[in-house]
């Protein structure tokens, strides 16, 4: 059975829509999370506002919305104010341009969700859709109002669904030039180029996601089975990183050890028989 859809709508793309609904694909519920607790009481404990000149508790009622625009002055809104300014949500996936998949820089990637078919009677009309921007190879844009915001979204053909991608704003994302400024433009080639080649090309492999596992989940849930079975978990000091000082030497010696394992064992080509 599907996953209950977080949101239902229906696109626009010119003559063409259908009803679609929109399911989680990521999800944070099922990391190990702890509930802060009165260490003498074993109650939980909840938080609470305080007049931060005063210390005293401020009631729900007597809490409002400000904007710092100076040293201790605020613009204030009720949240009235503030609802209002909520955009309300037609349900509509408004697509305004297709495209190329290549083209598209996922730095600007914020979460995921899958998209299919709200009913049966929208799956000729989606799988049409779909098909069209997977020949195509290209991707849509377009702009809905999730979750009280106007939010733009990137939808690719993925298997027999879609994959609808929230994608930050243009002033949420930091210039890639603030970062690598001070990278020098130096270039690489000859022997250590080739070296790093040959290393690289001797860990090729595949993409699969579930050979890494969350190892401070892991972690966390053996000290919750250890505190229940009443042992003790053995904890590792951290491992010292040592600099590399020679980077060619490195290289050689991880070219060398490369060199020393067992090529893969080809099948023998099977033999021709022989007209006659």
């Amino acid at each position: 059975m599907a996953p209950r859809a977080i949101w239902k709508g229906l696109p626009r793309i010119a003559e063409v829509s259908c009803p679609v609904a929109l399911h989680a694909a990521a999800s944070t519920s099922e990391r190990i999370a702890f509930h802060t607790l009165n260490r003498a009481m074993g109650n939980r404990v909840r938080r609470q506002f305080v007049d931060a000149d005063t210390g005293k508790p401020v009631e729900k009622g007597d809490q409002v919305k400000g904007y710092e625009v100076g040293d201790g002055d605020h613009v204030i809104l009720g949240s009235e104010e503030i609802a209002a300014a909520v955009p309300e949500s037609d349900k509509t996936l408004a697509v305004s341009t297709f495209i190329a998949c290549k083209e598209i820089d996922d730095v600007y990637f914020d979460r995921p969700y899958y998209l299919t078919p709200a009913d049966r009677t929208a799956e000729e009309a989606f799988a049409l859709i779909r098909e069209g921007m997977r020949r195509k190879k290209v991707a849509a844009l377009a702009r809905a109002v999730l979750f009280r915001r106007v939010c733009t979204v990137l939808v690719r053909a993925h298997g027999p669904g879609m994959i609808a991608t929230t994608l930050n704003f243009d002033y949420e994302v930091r210039s890639a030039a603030g970062a690598f400024g001070d990278i020098s433009a130096k270039k690489v080639k000859g022997e250590m180029l080739d070296l790093a080649e040959h290393i690289i090309a001797t860990k090729m492999g595949e993409f699969d996601i579930a050979a890494f596992d969350d190892r401070y989940e892991a972690a966390l849930a053996d000290l919750v089975r250890a505190e229940l079975e009443g042992r003790k978990v053995a904890t590792s000091p951290p491992s010292r990183r040592e600099n590399v000082v020679d980077l060619m030497a490195a290289l050689r010696e991880s070219a060398a050890l490369a060199a020393k394992k067992p090529a893969a064992r080809k099948k023998p080509a099977p033999r021709q028989r022989k007209s006659g």
